[in-house]
């Protein structure tokens, strides 16, 4: 049986930090070496050689998990060893082979080999597994070398060394939905509302500082939806600025864009200025991302005045009206249909390609 990797003993506020990187040193367990013996039992004339094999070392393999959401805990403690294999015995009695280490990472994590950063896999489905380093095979024991013409071999044969690998692994986040908008264009808020994630929410810029996952229950709507909440971004995103491009590849899994923009009366920009603010960074970044079906949402528009700003807006960019205000819950049931449709069209097309 394979043995979970025990990571160091943390708090639970320290688990659930967010990491969507981490390096890791997989070492796999050195093969055991055969043996070298003859059987000896009485009124048994010439044995003969009876030396067992070596247990075959064990590996070190990555496994998709759902239940897991960050690589903190590999960032933390990130030398996964697996055991050697045994010796073989006397009487051809095989050693054991050592055991397996089974280290969960999320749903979406690229694997990539640290030296020459090569993509060795993308374990993007739940229960997908990577052999990163396999375990040294077991050496032979005398018995395995014994012909006719050489009937009492000693020699045997050592195990080979486990592999011994440096990884660097990365997290993209796999959902329906990704949400995009300027800093404090009202993306937690939607999230608490639609979702039973309990994003940071305040009157101030960068309150959401990792991504998060939610759940939208659709109901008597159809299946449920992933969304993702992607931290504010700012001009220059895509060269590093703000919070960058460490953020912006978690959209690139998603189906579905949903771009929230600000209407309200209170917005420190215009909605135009910020609708084009978020598609020149996502083109920048990726002209695939920016050609990706976009739902855009005019958000907090909770009086005549954001209501008439919001008209204007989707006037200038020549789409249709779609106004939302979370607090009150107005709009999020038109908006929930809407992603259901949007996501069954995108299922259709994946079929006929």
């Amino acid at each position: 049986m394979p043995r979970f990797f025990n990571f160091t003993k943390m708090s639970a506020r320290i688990e659930n930090m967010f990491r969507d990187e981490a390096v890791m040193v997989a070492i796999a367990g050195n093969g055991g070496p055969g043996c070298s013996s003859f059987h000896r039992e009485k009124y048994v004339n010439r044995g003969g050689p009876s030396g067992g094999d070596g247990g075959a070392g064990g590996n070190v393999i990555l496994v998709a998990d759902v239940n897991e959401n960050s690589l903190y805990k590999i960032s933390r403690d990130y030398h996964a060893r697996a055991t050697n294999g045994q010796p073989g015995g006397s009487n051809n009695c095989s050693g054991s082979n050592g055991e397996t280490i089974v280290v969960k990472v999320p749903v979406g994590t690229q694997v990539f080999d640290f030296d020459r950063d090569n993509c060795l896999a993308d374990l993007a489905e739940e229960g997908q597994q990577l052999i990163v380093a396999a375990g040294g095979k077991g050496g032979r024991g005398n018995a395995r070398f014994a012909t006719a013409t050489r009937q009492a071999p000693t020699h045997f044969e050592e195990g080979t060394s486990g592999e011994e690998r440096k990884l660097r692994l990365e997290l993209k986040l796999v959902a329906d939905v990704g949400l995009l908008g300027l800093p404090n264009a009202g993306k937690s808020t939607l999230m608490n509302c639609v979702t039973a994630s309990k994003a940071r929410v305040a009157d101030y810029p960068f309150t959401t500082l990792d991504p998060s996952l939610g759940i939208i229950d659709m109901q008597d709507f159809g299946q449920p939806i992933v969304i993702a909440d992607i931290p504010g971004i700012i001009e220059g995103a895509a060269e590093g600025k703000g919070l960058g491009v460490q953020f912006l590849r978690h959209v690139e899994r998603t189906k579905i864009l949903l771009h929230l923009v600000d209407c309200s009366e209170l917005a420190s920009d215009e909605p135009l200025e910020a609708y084009n603010t978020i598609r020149a960074e996502i083109a920048a970044h990726s002209s695939e991302l920016a050609s990706r079906p976009t739902l855009v949402v005019a958000s907090k528009v909770e009086n005549e005045e954001a209501a008439e700003k919001a008209a204007g807006f989707f006037g200038a960019i020549g789409k249709d009206v779609f106004c939302i205000s979370a607090v009150k819950g107005d709009g999020l049931p038109q908006l929930k249909r809407k992603l259901q449709e949007m996501r069954n069209a995108d299922l259709i097309d994946d079929s006929r390609g």
